[in-house]
């Protein structure tokens, strides 16, 4: 019988010391910083920049330049209203830059809902699956269960794309995600998934409002009650540009911001466009700690 959000307490499950993905036990010792590469020509922040091969190439080698632990790569745009793709145009963006980016023996994670495309990216070598639907797709769960290691990232949504942000969530949203959370976590398990390979993440921006999303953040604690390490991607979001009336060009220091506050709660891993000011300002929080 699964526990509920609300019966977890503080201390009766320890966090987990690393995240296992298919070529890599990644150490959570430390913050990791996932860079992030989208192939697409409509991404709320970065939306055509990289759409071509070779610029997405160019983007992933600096962002490792910059000190990415980890890159997360995506061929469908999930900004509020975008337009859901077809597996297989999905799979044609990503392709050729998995291609090239799995050989530089550097961890890979693939931002894709769509189960075909997890066994493609699976079958190619990739370490990683964020999947923003939380393997609630039909067959989603079983990709990934039937691959002996891989890493999976569980993430909250309210609605979907088109509509998240017209009909956001209502209610308390830390208990409403940190149940959803759970319950994926138990279906993973009831798959055989070990849990070293299981990461969640709240979801934040995917269809809640602007207090819901800073109240995740100010009672993330909760959420690391179900004791798995945390994803949190707070970079570039609509909602930093509303409380600080900056476009998304001009997001840097709000995106660094709520980054440093993510961590401070005890986020693992932070997903940023901007990897090297990320880099830094975990550089300077890591030595103020060494003193």
């Amino acid at each position: 019988m699964s526990v509920s959000f609300d019966q977890i307490n503080m201390g009766l499950r320890p966090h987990l010391p690393f995240w296992q993905t298919a070529r890599f036990q990644l150490s959570l010792k430390q913050p990791l910083v996932m860079g992030i590469v989208n192939v697409t020509p409509d991404s709320f922040s970065d939306g055509g920049t990289f759409h071509h091969v070779d610029d997405a190439l160019k983007h992933a080698h600096q962002l490792i330049n910059e000190g990415a632990d980890l890159l997360d790569i995506g061929g469908e745009s999930s900004r509020p209203g975008a337009s859901a793709l077809h597996a297989d145009e999905e799979w044609s963006r990503i392709e050729p830059v998995l291609q090239q980016l799995i050989a530089m023996q550097h961890p890979i994670s693939v931002d894709t809902y769509h189960p075909i495309n997890m066994q493609r990216a699976l079958d190619m070598g990739v370490d990683i699956i964020n999947d923003i639907w939380g393997f609630r797709q039909t067959g989603a769960i079983q990709a990934v269960a039937n691959h002996s290691n891989c890493g999976i990232c569980i993430m909250h949504m309210h609605g979907n794309p088109q509509t998240m942000q017209r009909n956001p969530l209502q209610g308390y949203a830390v208990r409403t995600v940190g149940q959803f959370l759970n319950e994926q976590i138990q279906t993973a398990l009831s798959h055989g998934i070990d849990p070293h390979r299981i990461l969640i993440d709240p979801g934040i921006g995917f269809g809640k409002t602007v207090a819901q999303n800073f109240s995740l953040l100010q009672h993330q604690d909760q959420l690391l009650q179900l004791g798995y390490p945390l994803l949190v991607g707070w970079s570039r979001k609509s909602f930093l540009g509303e409380v600080t009336q900056t476009s998304v060009d001009q997001r840097l220091v709000p995106s660094v911001s709520a980054m440093l506050l993510a961590v401070e709660r005890g986020a693992h891993v932070v997903r940023v466009h901007d990897v090297a000011a990320t880099v830094q300002a975990l550089r300077v929080r890591a030595a103020a700690l060494q003193i």
